[in-house]
C-alpha cells in the first residue's frame, strides 16, 4: 500500500510538548492532536513502545501502546504521522499518547550514531541534510540565521527602505576590490561577470529617485577561502539619500542592537572565546589613529614594509602602499577589535567611492565596523559628482588590483545623485557572531567545498 500523499491539519511538536508539560505525571489530556516528523529513537517495554519524534520545532516522546495503536512497524529515520492526546508519563516526560500512526516515508539508509550526532565536519558540510537531521544545534543555527534576516528586513522596511533586486550577471564588475568569476553568454556573445557587489546598481536607483533602497543577495568573489571567507556569500547593502556616513554609523548601531535582541533576546554573545556586547554606543576610532597606536602609520611604502617585516609579517604579495597599509590594518589592528568598534576616515587610496573628509583631502568619509576581531561591513558617504568619480576611477587604475572603471555608472551620476550614505553588511559573518560559530561554513547551508578525492 502506497504511503499517504499528505498529512493535513498538523500541530507543531513544541506546542503539544508545552500542553503536555502542564499535565500531572501519569495523566492524559482529552484533547486530540496530530503530529508529523522523523523517528529518531526507539525504546520498548513489552507491549509499550516509546518513540522520539522530531520536527523543526522540537522533540517529543510518543507513547505507543499496542493495545491502543496496534503493532509498531517503524524504524529509525522513518517519517510518520500520528494522532493522539497530550500526556505526561509517570516519570514526568511530556509525551503524546498515540491513537493512530501512519508511515509517511520510509528511511532506507542507516542513520549516523543518534546519541553522539554527526560530528565529522566534512560530512556535515557535504551532506547538510544529515547534519540537520542529527544535530539540533545545527537546526537552531539556521533558524537563528532566518530570524536575523527577518529582523533586518523588518527594520529597514519600517524605516522606509524598499527591497529591490539587481543583476547577478553583470557586463562590468565593480563596487569592491576583488577577482570576479567570469562566464559567457552564447546568445549575446559576450563575457559576463558574477557580481562582486550590488553597490553600483543600487546607487543608480538613488539617482532614479527611489531614495532608500536595500538588497539582501548573493555576491561572488573568486578568491581565497578562510574561516570568514567563502566564494559565494550573502550581503546586505543599503543606500539612503540625504544622509552621510555619520547618519549611517548611527543606523548600523541601532540595527545590530535590535537584531540581536529580536533574534537572541540579548545583546551579549560569545564568539571565539570573547564576550561581545552589541549595545549602543560603540567605540569609534580613526583609521590613522588605530595604526599609530601600533607605530604602523606612514605613507612611505618602503618604511611600512620594513616595519611589517620586523614584526614577522610576510609582505611578498603586497605590491604597493595601498596593499601594504590594508595588510597592516587587517593583520595587526583588526584582531584586537573585539568589542563593537567603528573605524573611520580611511585613506583615499583604499576608498574609490567615498567622499573626502572636510579637513583632510587625503582621507575619506568611510568606515568599517568590527566585532569579535572580525570585520562585519563597510560604509561610505558616497561620491555623487560624476567628474570626481571618474577621477577616482583613474587614480585607482594606477594601483595594483584597483577598482575598474564603469562609464555607465559615471554617466548615471552626471544626472545628479543626492548626498547619500551607503553600507554593506556581511550576513554570514553576522550569523557567525550571533550564533557563536567560528567558521563561516557553519552558517552557510551549502558552503563551497573542494571536490572530493576520487
Amino acid at each position: 500500500m502506497a504511503p499517504p500523499k499528505r498529512f493535513p491539519e498538523r500541530d507543531e511538536i513544541a506546542a503539544v510538548r508545552e500542553e503536555a508539560t502542564a499535565l500531572e505525571p501519569g495523566t492524559e489530556s482529552p484533547e486530540k492532536r496530530r503530529l508529523a516528523g522523523r523517528v529518531m529513537a526507539r525504546r520498548g517495554h513489552g507491549k509499550l513502545t516509546f518513540l522520539d519524534l522530531v520536527d523543526r520545532s522540537g522533540r517529543i516522546q510518543l507513547l505507543c501502546d499496542e493495545s491502543r495503536v496496534g503493532a509498531i512497524d517503524v524504524n529509525l529515520g522513518d517519517v510518520v504521522g500520528v494522532t493522539g492526546s497530550p500526556a505526561r508519563s509517570r516519570r514526568g516526560e511530556p509525551s503524546l499518547a498515540v491513537d493512530a500512526l501512519e508511515l509517511l516515508s520510509e528511511n532506507r539508509s542507516p542513520l549516523p550514531d543518534t546519541f553522539h550526532g554527526l560530528t565529522d565536519p566534512e560530512i556535515r558540510y557535504r551532506k547538510r541534510y544529515l547534519d540537520l537531521l542529527m544535530n539540533e544545534e545545527t537546526r537552531e543555527t539556521f533558524l537563528l540565521r532566518t530570524r536575523i534576516v527577518t529582523s533586518i528586513r523588518s527594520y529597514l522596511d519600517a524605516e522606509g527602505f524598499i527591497e529591490v533586486e539587481t543583476p547577478i550577471l553583470q557586463p562590468r564588475y565593480g563596487g569592491a576590490f576583488a577577482h570576479p568569476f567570469v562566464t559567457h553568454s552564447n546568445e549575446l556573445d559576450a563575457d559576463l561577470y558574477l557580481r562582486i557587489a550590488t553597490e553600483l546598481y543600487l546607487k543608480r536607483l538613488i539617482v532614479g529617485g527611489l531614495e532608500r533602497v536595500y538588497e539582501i543577495g548573493k555576491d561572488f568573489r573568486n578568491e581565497g577561502v578562510s574561516y570568514k571567507h567563502q566564494p559565494e556569500f550573502t550581503m546586505l547593502e543599503w543606500y539612503e539619500a540625504y544622509a552621510d556616513y555619520r547618519d549611517t554609523m548611527a543606523r548600523i548601531e541601532e540595527l545590530l542592537e535590535r537584531v540581536a535582541l529580536e533574534a537572541l533576546g540579548t545583546t551579549t554573545v560569545r564568539f571565539r572565546g570573547h564576550e561581545v556586547d552589541l549595545r549602543r554606543p560603540w567605540a569609534r576610532i580613526r583609521f590613522v589613529e588605530a595604526l599609530e597606536r601600533h607605530e604602523l602609520w606612514t605613507r612611505d611604502a618602503d618604511e611600512l614594509r620594513a616595519r611589517l617585516e620586523r614584526r614577522g609579517v610576510d609582505t611578498t604579495q603586497d605590491k604597493d602602499w595601498p596593499q601594504l597599509v590594508d595588510h597592516a590594518f587587517s593583520h595587526v589592528v583588526e584582531p584586537e577589535l573585539v568589542q563593537p568598534t567603528i573605524v573611520h576616515d580611511y585613506p583615499i587610496e583604499l576608498s574609490p567611492f567615498a567622499r573626502a573628509t572636510d579637513d583632510d583631502p587625503t582621507l575619506t568619509e568611510r568606515f568599517e565596523y568590527f566585532a569579535g576581531g572580525m570585520e562585519l561591513g563597510n560604509a561610505f558617504t558616497e561620491i555623487n559628482d560624476a567628474d570626481e568619480q571618474q577621477a577616482r576611477f583613474d587614480m585607482q587604475s594606477q594601483h595594483v588590483g584597483g577598482e575598474p572603471g564603469d562609464p555607465d555608472y559615471v554617466e548615471a551620476l552626471s544626472y545628479g545623485m543626492p548626498p547619500t550614505g551607503g553600507l554593506g553588511l556581511g550576513i554570514d559573518r553576522l550569523a557567525m557572531l550571533l550564533s557563536g560559530r567560528e567558521t563561516i561554513r557553519d552558517v552557510i547551508l551549502f558552503p563551497t567545498l573542494r571536490p572530493e578525492a576520487s
